[in-house]
C-alpha cells in the first residue's frame, strides 16, 4: 500500500481524499485533527525524516509568507526573522526525503526566496465560488488539471482572515485545503 504523509494539516481534508483512493494516509501538524484518523501530533520534519513515505504534500503556514505577510514585513521589521524562518522550514520541507512531494501556498515570498511555483491555480478552477489563487512547487509530480473550464460569473472574495482556525504555534489564522481541490489531488496523483 502506497504512504502518503499530509504535512502541516489538522483538518483531515487531503488525508481523508487520499484514504478514499487506497493510499495508507497520514496527516500531521502541532495540532490535534479536527476529523478522526491517523494523525500525527508533532514536528512535520521530524516525521517527514523518521518513516518512509511514497509521497507527501505539505501546507506550511503561511503568516509570513504570503503576499500579505510580506506587506507586513514592510511596516514591521520585527517580523523578519520570522519570515526567514518560514523559508528555512519550507526548504527543510522541499529537501525531504521523499521521492514525490506538492507544497502549496499562496502567492508571496516563496517565488523570490525559493524559486517560481511550478503551477498557479485558482480555486473556481475546481468547482470553488472563490477568488483565491494557490501556488505548487512540484517534486516529480505533475501539475494539476483544472476540473471546470469555465469562471462562474459571480465570485467571492476568499476571506481568510475571518477564519477561526489558528496555527500551529497558536499565532494568526490557518486556512485549509477545498475538498474539491484535495480530490483533485487525489485522483490525479493517484500514481
Amino acid at each position: 500500500m502506497k504512504r502518503i504523509l499530509i504535512g502541516c494539516e489538522f483538518s483531515g481534508i487531503v488525508r481523508e481524499s487520499f484514504r478514499s483512493k487506497g493510499w495508507d494516509a497520514w496527516s500531521c501538524d502541532l495540532l490535534p485533527t479536527e476529523i478522526m484518523g491517523k494523525h500525527l501530533q508533532c514536528d512535520v520534519l521530524e516525521a517527514a525524516h523518521s518513516q518512509y513515505w511514497d509521497m507527501a504534500i505539505f501546507h506550511p503556514p503561511c503568516t509570513y509568507l504570503c503576499a500579505g505577510g510580506v506587506n507586513w514585513i514592510n511596516r514591521k521589521p520585527e517580523w523578519r526573522p520570522g519570515r526567514d524562518a518560514a523559508v528555512v522550514f519550507v526548504k527543510k520541507l522541499l529537501d525531504a526525503p521523499i521521492s514525490r512531494i506538492a507544497l502549496e501556498n499562496p502567492i508571496g515570498h516563496l517565488s523570490t526566496a525559493i524559486r517560481k511555483p511550478d503551477q498557479i491555480f485558482r480555486v473556481w478552477q475546481f468547482g470553488e465560488p472563490f477568488k483565491k489563487d494557490v501556488c505548487l512547487w512540484l517534486k516529480n509530480l505533475p501539475p494539476l488539471i483544472p476540473t471546470h473550464r469555465e469562471k462562474p460569473e459571480k465570485l467571492r472574495t476568499f476571506d481568510f482572515w475571518s477564519s477561526n482556525r489558528k496555527t500551529s504555534t497558536g499565532g494568526s489564522k490557518k486556512s485549509i485545503t477545498f475538498k474539491s481541490v484535495a480530490n483533485a489531488m487525489a485522483d490525479q496523483w493517484n500514481l
